[in-house]
C-alpha cells in the first residue's frame, strides 16, 4: 500500500518510489587479523601498539610497523654448536669434518614480519594487524639442544590475549591467526588457542588458523607427540571455528643478504673466525676480512660490502649462510593459508575447499608424511580433532592436503568450507535484515524479507555455493504468522525467519572401482 501525501497547495507533485528492493550485500570472507610483535608501531607521531590497524599492502605494513633496513627489520641470532654426530632434529652443517647444529637464540625469534610477507606473497589482500609490543632483548645463548622448542620469553600470553580481545570491537576480520603463538610454552599456547576458539564461537564471525608448536623441526619419532600435545591442549569448545595445519614450511621469503655474519654468534665475529680460517684449512683472505670487521680501518667498508667480501673469499661462509637462511625461513603455515583462503574465496568462492592447491614461496618441508601417517592426523577416534597436513608429491610439488576443521568427528562441521560458507550466509543475511528493524511486523514486510533472502540465496546457488538442481532443492526461506511466528511473538516485537540451505561439501574421498571385463568376439 502506498501512503498518498496530503496536498495543500495547487500545483504539480512529483512522487518518487524506489526502483529496487533492499538486497543482501555479501560480506567479506577472508580478512585476516594478525596478532604479534613488531619492531615499531607508529605513524606521524602516533603510537599504534595495541591498536588494530587495517592494511591493504605490504608497503602499508612497513609504513607503520617496519624499519628501513631489511637486516634491522628482523634480526634472529643463530649459533653453530658442535655435535658428536648428526642430530635427528633441526638443521646441521659439517665444517672441517666437525658436525655443528644450527641453534637459535630463542629470544630473537619472531614470525609476524615474515608471516605478513608470506600472506601477501600468496595473494593476500586487506588485513588487520594488532601489534602487542616491540621485540625484546637477546639472551646471548642458543636453545639447549637440537629438537628443543624455541620458547621466546619476550612473547607473552597476556599480551597476545589482550590483542585478541581488541578484535572483538572490529566487525571486519574473519580470520584470526597468531604465528608467534608457537613461541609460547605448550601450556600458554594451549591457553591462547582456547581463547581464540572461544572468542570466535561467541562472535560467530571469525575462523581461526593454528600452527603446531615445534612444527619446524619434527622427526619421524616426535611428530606424533607434537600432534597429540596440540590436540590435548585445544579443549572441547569452539572446535568448528578453527583449523590447524602441519608441519611448518620451508620458504623462500628471506632473501639473500638479509642474513649475514651479524646474525651469527650474537654478532661476535671472533666466534666465526675459527670456522672460516682454521689450521686445517687456512684462509688468509677471510682472516683479513674478519680483522677488518673486528678492527675497522679509518675508511671502513659497509656491513653489506664486508658480507659480500666474505661470500667471495670463503665457500664455508657461503654454505653456513645458506643453511642458516634456510633454517630461519622455516615458517608457520597459518599466514600462507590466510593468503590461500583469500585467493580461493575471490576466484572460486568460500564454498570451495582451500585445499589441493600449492603454497607460493614454499620450497620444502621439514618432514614427509605418508598416507598412513596422515590418516591418523585427518581422523582421530579419541579426540576427534583433525589436523590438515601439508605434503609434497612427486611431480606436483607441495600441496595443502586437508580441508577439515578441528571438529573432525562432526557430520555438520567437519569441513572448513561448510563452516565458512555458513558464516558467510548467516552474516550476510543478518546484516541485510538490519534494514527492517522497526519496520511493521506484517505480511508486506515478511514478503520483502523473504524475497530479499531468496534472491541472495539464488545467486549463491547459481555460483555453485549450494546443492540442488533447482533453487527449491537448494534452500528454503520461511517467515510468517503460523509458520515461524506466534501471536505472542508479534506482541513481543519478534520477527522470526527460518532459512534452510543445502551447503556443498567437498569430495574428500574419491573411490574408483575397477573390474575385469571379458573380451567379446566381434
Amino acid at each position: 500500500m502506498t501512503i498518498m501525501p496530503i496536498m495543500t497547495t495547487p500545483g504539480v507533485l512529483i512522487t518518487g518510489t524506489d526502483s529496487f528492493p533492499n538486497a543482501v550485500t555479501p560480506v567479506a570472507t577472508a580478512v585476516p587479523a594478525f596478532i604479534g610483535y613488531t619492531p615499531r608501531a607508529d605513524y606521524q607521531g602516533t603510537s599504534y601498539y595495541n591498536k588494530p590497524v587495517r592494511i591493504t599492502s605490504f608497503a602499508e605494513y612497513m609504513a607503520l610497523f617496519g624499519l628501513s633496513a631489511p637486516q634491522a627489520q628482523y634480526s634472529p641470532q643463530y649459533y653453530l654448536v658442535e655435535q658428536a654426530s648428526v642430530p635427528a632434529a633441526g638443521t646441521s652443517i659439517t665444517v672441517n669434518n666437525t658436525v655443528y647444529a644450527i641453534l637459535p637464540d630463542p629470544n630473537t625469534i619472531y614470525y609476524l614480519y615474515n608471516a605478513i610477507r608470506l600472506f601477501f606473497l600468496n595473494g593476500g589482500g586487506a588485513a588487520w594487524v594488532v601489534s602487542v609490543g616491540p621485540y625484546g632483548a637477546a639472551s646471548g645463548a642458543p636453545v639447549a639442544a637440537p629438537g628443543v622448542q624455541a620458547v621466546n620469553p619476550n612473547v607473552k600470553l597476556s599480551e597476545l590475549q589482550a590483542g585478541l580481545a581488541l578484535l572483538e570491537a572490529e566487525p571486519e576480520p574473519t580470520l584470526y591467526l597468531c604465528p608467534e603463538a608457537t613461541l609460547l610454552s605448550p601450556t600458554d599456547n594451549a591457553a591462547l588457542v582456547q581463547a581464540m576458539l572461544t572468542q570466535a564461537e561467541r562472535l560467530e564471525t571469525a575462523f581461526c588458523l593454528f600452527d603446531v608448536v615445534n612444527g619446524n623441526q619434527p622427526t619421524q619419532q616426535t611428530y606424533s607427540d607434537q600432534i597429540t600435545a596440540f590436540r590435548l591442549g585445544t579443549g572441547p569448545f569452539g572446535l568448528k571455528y578453527g583449523a590447524c595445519y602441519y608441519p611448518f614450511i620451508g620458504t623462500t621469503v628471506i632473501q639473500a643478504g638479509e642474513i649475514t655474519y651479524a646474525n651469527l654468534f650474537g654478532g661476535t665475529i671472533a666466534a666465526l673466525a675459527p670456522l672460516l680460517d682454521s689450521p686445517a684449512n687456512p684462509n688468509p683472505v677471510a682472516r683479513k676480512i674478519i680483522d677488518a670487521i673486528e678492527n675497522p680501518p679509518a675508511n671502513p667498508l659497509t656491513p653489506s660490502q664486508l658480507h659480500s667480501a666474505l661470500l667471495s673469499a670463503s665457500l664455508t661462509y657461503t654454505e653456513i649462510l645458506q643453511q642458516v637462511t634456510a633454517t630461519a625461513s622455516i615458517l608457520p603455515p597459518s599466514a600462507a593459508m590466510a593468503g590461500v583462503y583469500t585467493v580461493n574465496d575471490a576466484t572460486r568462492g568460500v564454498w570451495n575447499s582451500p585445499a589441493n592447491t600449492s603454497i607460493v614461496g614454499a620450497a620444502n618441508l621439514p618432514i614427509q608424511l605418508t598416507d598412513s601417517q596422515q590418516a591418523a592426523l585427518n581422523v582421530d577416534a579419541i579426540t576427534g580433532k583433525s589436523i590438515n597436513v601439508i605434503r609434497q608429491f612427486a611431480g606436483q610439488g607441495i600441496l595443502i592436503w586437508g580441508a577439515r576443521t578441528l571438529d573432525g568427528n562432526s557430520q555438520d562441521w567437519r569441513y572448513v568450507a561448510v563452516r565458512r560458507t555458513m558464516t558467510f550466509l548467516e552474516q550476510s543475511v543478518k546484516l541485510a535484515a538490519q534494514a527492517y528493524i522497526f519496520a511493521p511486523n506484517d505480511a508486506n514486510t515478511w514478503a520483502a524479507v523473504k524475497s530479499m533472502i531468496g534472491s541472495f540465496l539464488t545467486d549463491v546457488w547459481k555460483q555453485g555455493g549450494l546443492q540442488g538442481a533447482k533453487p527449491l532443492e537448494a534452500f528454503s526461506v520461511d517467515i510468517g504468522l503460523g509458520s515461524t511466528m506466534t501471536p505472542r511473538d508479534l506482541m513481543d516485537g519478534y520477527m522470526r525467519v527460518t532459512v534452510a540451505v543445502a551447503v556443498v561439501r567437498p569430495a574428500e574421498f574419491i573411490e574408483i572401482t575397477f573390474q575385469q571385463q571379458m573380451a567379446q568376439s566381434g
